[in-house]
């Protein structure tokens, strides 16, 4: 091994390319999302135990802001990772695989995430 290579520690000094950046994003909103579902499935097995249960769930999705944050965030996860999903659809077709077609293509993803994501928001809320 070359003892003489240079090594680079300071993270902050190193910069990602968009390509990185929508693909590491892409796999954190896959575990918001696995995560995020067991705060779904809670509320989706207390509305359905009886009529009380619902109502309680109902009550707390529309008047409890942490409620109305955990589904944004996970409707927002999920948005994000169908967006990039959709993209690794099209790259699997043959499209967006040189160099700056896949960073059009990545920052489309994020703009293009951003938008349904505040769509999102302004539905949750």
């Amino acid at each position: 091994m070359n003892k003489k290579r240079p090594v680079n520690l300071d993270i902050s000094t190193i910069s990602m390319p968009v390509t990185a950046i929508v693909s590491i994003l892409h796999r954190i909103t896959g575990i918001i999302l696995f995560v995020g579902l067991a705060f779904l499935f809670y509320a989706f097995d207390k509305s359905l135990s009886s009529q009380a249960g619902f109502d309680q769930v109902v009550d707390t999705l529309q008047n409890n802001f942490l409620a109305k944050f955990i589904i944004w965030g996970v409707v927002s996860a999920l948005m994000y990772h169908f967006v990039a999903g959709v993209k690794h659809l099209f790259m699997d077709l043959g499209h967006f695989e040189e160099l700056e077609s896949g960073r059009m293509a990545a920052k489309a993803n994020i703009v293009i995430a951003v938008v349904l994501i505040l769509l999102v928001g302004v539905w949750v809320w």
